[in-house]
């Protein structure tokens, strides 16, 4: 029987313990999870892709069922290419899923045998966002409840630095 991957895609900048949580929770449905690191410098993110990657990897570390990989390109032809049968995505509310709708048609459009699969995040993470982290956390605020502990910590030091 063909092990069933799930693709995890974002640009984790950084990985927030909401994004943990879906990794592990989407350990339940399928043999693997591939987080699908996006490869946009464009958006500018604070950590490069190999610092990025390297806090996954530390994340996951001894966790055989989870891989890290590139995203360049179509999010789908990712998913085809590593053999998944599924996108798995969190959503935070439902600003998230009226976006993500949209994108699981012209997903479904373009490959009709992968499925996305929506997991609801935890309530006590429901309005975290990479982004509000490093903004909150770029103002002096404390955001180590939201992040892994190794990745709050190269977060502040990346800012001081």
């Amino acid at each position: 029987m063909r092990e069933r991957l799930a693709i995890f895609p974002g640009s984790f900048d950084p990985l927030t313990n909401g994004h943990v949580d879906i990794v592990r929770r989407g350990l339940a449905l399928f043999d693997k999870v591939q987080v699908a690191l996006a490869i946009n410098e464009s958006k500018r993110p604070i950590f490069a892709f190999d610092e990025r990657r390297a806090l996954i990897d530390e994340m996951f570390a001894g966790e055989d069922r989870v891989s890290v990989g590139g995203l360049d390109g179509l999010l789908v032809e990712y998913a085809r290419q590593a053999g998944a049968v599924a996108i798995l995505r969190g959503l935070r509310g439902p600003s998230d899923f009226d976006y993500e709708l949209k994108m699981v048609h012209m997903n479904h459009h373009l490959a009709p045998g992968i499925e996305t699969v929506f997991l609801a995040s935890r309530t006590e993470q429901s309005f975290v966002s990479s982004s509000l982290v490093k903004e909150v956390a770029r103002l002096g605020g404390d955001v180590s409840s939201h992040l892994p502990p190794h990745i709050h910590t190269a977060l502040v030091a990346k800012l001081q630095g």
